[in-house]
């Protein structure tokens, strides 16, 4: 998605300079993609420097900002390494996946005043900011409480059994990886700060025991080869997975086409939690990652009423003659498969139906959204590169600092505590290394100032 911005739409305000990763693959990959967005007759030729290299490349290269898409537990020690060598960072979710990152993380911006940006790209999608506009403006009154039901899957929840993401080490866990995204939009929705978490949940579909316990038998050790079986990856059908990966493995050895009912995974595939907020609502928050469609319902109850959003990202899996399906529907939607749906019980779509007390239920207009993740992409990539072009503040405050991003972790860290020890978490005694208290809202519902509530400044 960056490489794409960089070499297209914001190619007049931003230019790529350099890569560094662990795998020359990948970055050769991504370096034939710049020579043709650039139109060379061949790959772009940028500087490639591996992990230990960062601080050399910034200084090098003279880079401004490093962006930061590396799994996730990686990403504590690589911020606070850019800021420290004198670049902004934009991070993707999650900012970080354990106390100690969130306190690395911290203490770098502190020390270095620099700027660090969170991409929040559910955010930005309109039916969400929708509903935020529906909650700031009061039409439901004081939110008293948050039902937020999230479906993944199983094309693109169980992508997440198959790669890095299955160890808890690594990715923080779905709780972590990807509730992050849920828990910064409530979050954000109520303008309020998680205070206390009690989670429950477990691996109860993916994974050699439960498997057996179906009675599956023998499974392939990884999917590129296998014919017929829907819960396979084939990275040879796909030619920038075969590029990025099965051609690129004989670096590292990372196989990203696992069988996600093999041993060795670490994390939960069915969570429940309940979160107390500062300002009196509680969230009840719920995750599958096997339900036969994707998508997501969110109740907001009010002291003057109540709004509900259900999204469709994904009505059923519908597989290719050959047993395939589009991996991930909210960043890549299907438009076949859509097709294919179109007046089913479940069409791909999304309602926002707000209801006052003693009226009858309206249904909400919701703006088109361009691109994926719910039409959010480009919009948050305008913030990203185009930020400080804006004429007014954004009313919505979308932008997300590393305050947000401290905030939504650390629903999922103090859930992930809570799974370990059976008790309710408090935030606060989780020891981030920051104050988490939001600044009060101006009449919209958001930070006063033009810029996202205690994000740090820095030039761009």
């Amino acid at each position: 998605m960056y490489v794409g911005a960089v070499t297209g739409d914001h190619a007049d305000v931003a230019e790529l300079v350099a890569w560094c990763d662990t795998n020359p693959g990948r970055m050769d990959h991504y370096d034939r993609e710049v020579g043709a967005a650039l139109g060379l007759d061949g790959p772009a030729g940028l500087p490639q420097h591996g992990p230990d290299d960062l601080e050399r490349m910034v200084d090098e290269e003279r880079v401004d900002v490093v962006v930061v898409t590396t799994p996730d537990a990686t990403h504590a020690a690589l911020v606070a390494r850019a800021l420290d060598a004198g670049a902004d960072v934009v991070v993707e979710k999650p900012l970080t996946t354990t106390v100690e990152g969130c306190r690395t993380i911290v203490e770098a911006v502190e020390r270095t005043g620099r700027d660090l940006v969170m991409t929040f790209n559910y955010r930005y999608a309109p039916r969400n900011s929708t509903l935020r506009e529906v909650i700031a403006s009061g039409t439901i009154g004081t939110v008293t409480s948050v039902h937020f039901e999230w479906a993944l899957d199983t094309v693109h929840g169980a992508d997440y059994f198959r790669r890095w993401h299955r160890e808890k080490r690594t990715s923080g866990g779905l709780l972590v990886h990807k509730s992050s995204h849920h828990f910064d939009l409530v979050n954000w929705w109520l303008h309020d700060v998680p205070a206390r978490v009690y989670a429950s949940g477990g691996l109860r579909f993916y994974g050699d025991t439960n498997a057996a316990a179906r009675g599956m038998g023998p499974r392939p050790e990884r999917g590129t080869g296998t014919v017929g079986d829907p819960w396979t990856l084939d990275l040879t059908r796909d030619p920038r997975l075969r590029s990025l990966y099965l051609d690129a493995e004989h670096h590292d050895g990372y196989r990203r086409d696992q069988d996600v009912f093999a041993p060795g995974i670490t994390i939960e595939d069915n969570l429940s939690l309940v979160v107390d907020y500062r300002g009196g609502a509680t969230l009840t928050y719920s995750l599958n990652a096997h339900s036969p469609w994707e998508g997501y319902r969110v109740t907001v109850n009010g002291t003057e009423g109540r709004a509900e959003l259900e999204v469709v990202e994904r009505g059923a899996v519908v597989l290719d003659a050959d047993g395939h399906a589009v991996l991930d529907p909210s960043a890549t939607p299907d438009a076949a498969a859509a097709a294919a749906l179109a007046g089913s019980v479940r069409a791909e779509g999304d309602r926002l139906v707000v209801q006052r007390h003693w009226e009858a239920a309206q249904r909400w207009p919701i703006p088109a959204g361009i691109g994926g993740h719910g039409g959010g992409d480009a919009i948050l990539l305008m913030d990203v590169f185009r930020r400080d072009l804006r004429l007014a503040p954004d009313p919505l405050g979308r932008a997300a600092g590393y305050k947000d991003g401290l905030r939504a972790v650390a629903v999922g860290i103090a859930a992930n505590r809570s799974l370990e020890t059976g008790q309710a978490v408090l935030v606060e005694d989780l020891g981030l290394g920051a104050d988490l208290t939001l600044h009060a809202p101006d009449r919209a519902g958001t930070a006063a100032a033009g810029r996202p509530a205690d994000a740090t400044a820095g030039a761009r």
